[in-house]
């Protein structure tokens, strides 16, 4: 008999593993954008319950103190993100996972959730030249007129399905967290590279 047990050895991998590493590509000297790591969020999607949007809203914002944004936007509270994903749906993101599990069974109480911590990918892009490496594959205007401190959307970037919100401006610039399915990170930061190169990129240390 063939004995199976020790064929497979399953090893934690984060989504860029493989794909990119801390250091310098691009131009050399002073970096124009500066990308970000996210190790340790704890992501899930959350459906609303029939019972109208607004309702379960406040039952939450009780509950959690999370505010779920009613339009296009990304909202803060303490270590939770709700970032708007369309009518009656949103991302729900968690700086760790510590007790995300609670929070998630909470969710459950009003609609639809589902755990997507190991499936995406979640990068914070910043730096005075981020606008024009966005610009090379974003199809929608990110203009701070258009496209505020708070502002999200789904939407594609060089043809990969993301998620894409601006978060508070940092000493560099403005800053962007953009979110794609890992199966999908490798064609994503090919091309954001290769955009990224002309103006010189600095990926930092893993953050949580």
């Amino acid at each position: 008999m063939v004995e199976t047990q020790n064929l497979f050895a399953w090893t934690k991998r984060h989504a860029w593993q493989g794909v990119l590493a801390d250091g310098h590509y691009g131009k050399a000297g002073k970096s124009g954008v500066t990308v970000r790591l996210r190790t340790g969020p704890g992501i899930a999607t959350f459906i609303a319950s029939t019972e109208g949007h607004v309702a379960v809203g406040t039952a939450i914002r009780e509950r959690l103190g999370l505010v779920l944004p009613l339009t296009p936007e990304a909202l803060c509270a303490g270590h939770l993100q709700a970032v708007w994903n369309g009518p009656g749906q949103w991302l729900i993101i968690a700086d760790n996972r510590e007790r995300f599990q609670e929070t998630l069974a909470d969710l459950a109480k009003f609609g639809a959730v589902s755990d997507q911590s190991d499936s995406r990918a979640v990068l914070s892009l910043s730096g005075a030249r981020v606008y024009d490496v966005l610009a090379k594959g974003v199809m929608i205007d990110l203009h701070p007129a258009n496209f505020p401190i708070g502002a999200a959307a789904s939407t594609s970037i060089a043809q990969v399905g993301a998620s894409l919100w601006r978060r508070a401006d940092d000493l560099a610039g403005p800053v962007f967290e953009v979110m794609v399915a890992r199966s999908f990170f490798g064609s994503f930061w090919s091309w954001f590279s290769a955009s990224a190169a002309e103006f010189g990129c600095t990926v930092q240390d893993e953050i949580q």
